[in-house]
């Protein structure tokens, strides 16, 4: 599958920008197109997709996003596991790549879109109350769920997978534009090997080992 540096998503927004620098470039002076010239380089930066060398491993659990993990906290989760579960939040701030990958291969199993507030999504409430988007991964070994949260700027979730696809570890399957948060919710006895605090990269960072 070919992988193009900058997402399909960002195209409209970037080529609108081009024709507004070049329209002001040329109508008034060029020395006016600097800001919108800015404004189209950060839209470049920010639909960005650097390719990732995912290393397979099917007892590990990656992270999904790049971002800061925000908490680790335990979790009755109902909807998809039906069982406790430890749940990793990780904030997006504008300047991490914001494409999502899946954190294990496996076939979606249970997806759910709610529409909802945007709250800054760095907020512990925004996971309850902002639009939301879940996909519940089952492997041979393991299930999780991936929820993607919309934040404050953000005001489109975007997927590019559906109820009954197969995905592979560390394979592209949506982002949310413009500030977001990302959760993984997976059993309790995974070992978790990142920290509160600690800044993870999608597709590389292992969040959790699975018991083998």
């Amino acid at each position: 599958m070919t992988v193009f540096p900058v997402v399909k998503e960002g195209f409209p927004f970037i080529c609108i920008m081009l024709c507004i620098t070049a329209l002001i470039g040329l109508a008034a002076n060029w020395y006016w197109a600097i800001l919108p010239a800015v404004i189209c380089g950060f839209l470049l930066f920010f639909f960005r997709n650097p390719p990732r060398r995912v290393v397979y491993d099917k007892n590990h659990i990656l992270s999904p996003a790049d971002g800061k993990v925000m908490c680790i906290t335990e979790v009755q989760e109902d909807e998809y596991l039906g069982e406790p579960g430890i749940r990793i939040s990780i904030f997006l701030s504008p300047f991490d790549v914001h494409v999502n990958r899946s954190p294990i291969a496996g076939t979606i199993k249970f997806q759910q879109y709610v529409c909802g507030r945007f709250r800054p999504a760095y907020k512990a409430i925004a996971a309850w109350e902002n639009e939301r988007h879940a996909i519940g991964i089952e492997s041979a070994n393991c299930r999780i769920l991936v929820t993607q949260i919309a934040g404050i700027l953000a005001r489109r979730i975007v997927s590019w997978v559906t109820l009954g696809t197969d995905l592979e570890q560390g394979q592209l399957y949506g982002m949310i534009k413009f500030g977001s948060c990302t959760e993984v919710i997976m059993p309790r006895d995974v070992e978790i090997v990142v920290e509160k605090g600690q800044h993870v990269r999608g597709g590389l960072t292992v969040l959790g080992r699975i018991p083998a």
